[in-house]
């Protein structure tokens, strides 16, 4: 959420970020919403300074045994106590008109990323690994899982409909042996700690990091107070709202492995066959809190940490940065993870790995200050996947197919899979 503040100072600079977001300038409107906020709340101060006053004339006029004056300020009085209620009604309009739409805003960009559309203007980062020839014709993931018998789209479908998968067997093993390897490596190379938190979140978690009130439409409502979680950023980060943190303590680095919920409402057509996109997966995220002087360097480590889990893998990736009209609504600037599908012959995103800068911290007024400094100031917060557990069972299953249709577990599973080197 931006601060009306900072837009004040240089609302030319706001709209330079707007404008590279490929959205019109903001600044006028906002600052004069803001201008009705700030006069709403002169009307009611004044109107409460007069009844203050007029309330200590009327004491002077009784004194004065002046019972004229003192019966005007009286009526002067009761009229102001009368409309006070109106006036602050009217602040409380204006002030939630200008929090609104700072709310509907998304974050602006850093300087180093890319203007651009969309996808097509992403920049390749860096590239890894070999993509894996075949002397063969390699299948999809849902080709080989059906034919397994370990992969039931049909079963699904009679019981929750479109965009469900019910895995059995080694496959679902390999499924969970892919989030316990990912969360392991996290917490115990890369200095994460394991979290397990609520899968129902309320209106202000969803809110701190900014599913509410745009993306509305993309989650899932639990009854009238709750939403299920669309990712475990949602949680992990809100585990700092309004908390003030020592800067000595930072950065604050949390992974969970949880299940995730997305109603897709924008993808009615994409990827309807298979596990790529669902309503629910499994997914290992990444949070970090940090202060401003280092999120820039916890960007770059967190998505090497993402990458690691690849590398370890086996499973050749791209990383890419996302240029400014296809990062997400929080993002200040976003590396996506695509790892080598054979079965689709191209890269698919993976992870995304996003700085926030103190877009989020000031949605769930997170702020930090050193132990011996009076002033706080918002941290700034990231995350990342690490990775989508179900795309990498994906990915898995495309890299390592036989010719016989068998899957060859990856040598870094073989300590979950009970000595199961392949499946088939």
């Amino acid at each position: 959420m931006h601060d009306i503040r900072l837009i004040a100072e240089d609302p030319a600079a706001f709209d330079r970020g707007m404008e590279r977001r490929g959205l019109p300038p903001l600044a006028q409107e906002l600052l004069g919403l803001d201008g009705a906020r700030r006069e709403a709340i002169a009307t009611l101060q004044r109107a409460q300074e007069r009844r203050n006053t007029a309330s200590k004339e009327i004491g002077q006029a009784m004194a004065a045994k002046d019972a004229y004056r003192a019966g005007a300020l009286k009526g002067e009085v009761a009229t102001l106590k009368s409309s006070m209620s109106g006036w602050e009604e009217a602040e409380r309009q204006a002030q939630g008109a200008l929090q609104t739409r700072l709310a509907e805003i998304p974050n602006l960009p850093l300087d180093d990323v890319p203007y651009g559309k969309d996808e097509h203007d992403n920049v390749q980062i860096r590239a890894h690994g070999d993509v894996p020839t075949f002397a063969f014709e390699p299948k999809e993931h849902f080709a080989l899982g059906e034919a397994l018998g370990m992969m039931d789209f049909e079963a699904a479908s009679r019981m929750s409909g479109a965009r469900f998968v019910v895995l059995k067997g080694a496959l679902a093993r390999l499924e969970r042996a892919l989030g316990q390897f990912m969360v392991d490596l996290h917490t115990a190379e890369h200095g994460y700690t394991e979290v397990n938190p609520p899968l129902l979140v309320r209106d202000e978690a969803m809110f701190g990091t900014a599913q509410l009130p745009k993306f509305r439409e993309d989650q899932f409502r639990a009854g009238d107070e709750f939403w299920l979680i669309p990712t475990a950023e949602v949680p992990l980060t809100n585990l700092v709202r309004e908390q003030i943190l020592d800067e000595a303590s930072l950065p604050l680095r949390v992974t969970a492995l949880t299940a995730c919920f997305r109603a897709e409402a924008g993808s009615a057509g994409r990827d309807t066959r298979g596990m790529i996109r669902q309503h629910q997966f499994n997914k290992v995220e990444l949070v970090s809190i940090t202060t401003p002087e280092a999120s820039s360097a916890e960007h770059e480590r967190l998505t090497v940490c993402a990458e690691n889990v690849l590398k370890k893998l086996g499973l050749p990736f791209r990383t890419m940065l996302l240029c400014t009209g296809d990062m997400g609504f929080a993002s200040q600037k976003t590396h996506d993870i695509e790892v080598w599908l054979p079965g689709q012959g191209r890269y698919r995103e993976i992870s995304s790995c996003s700085v926030c800068g103190d877009f989020q911290a000031r949605r769930m007024n997170a702020r930090c200050k050193m132990a011996d400094a009076r002033q706080t100031r918002f941290v700034h917060t990231l995350n990342g996947s690490g990775l989508a557990v179900g795309r990498t069972l994906v990915a898995v299953m495309e890299n390592y197919q036989n010719e016989d249709g068998t899957i060859t577990v990856p040598e870094a599973l073989l300590p979950y899979m009970g000595g199961l080197k392949r499946i088939g």
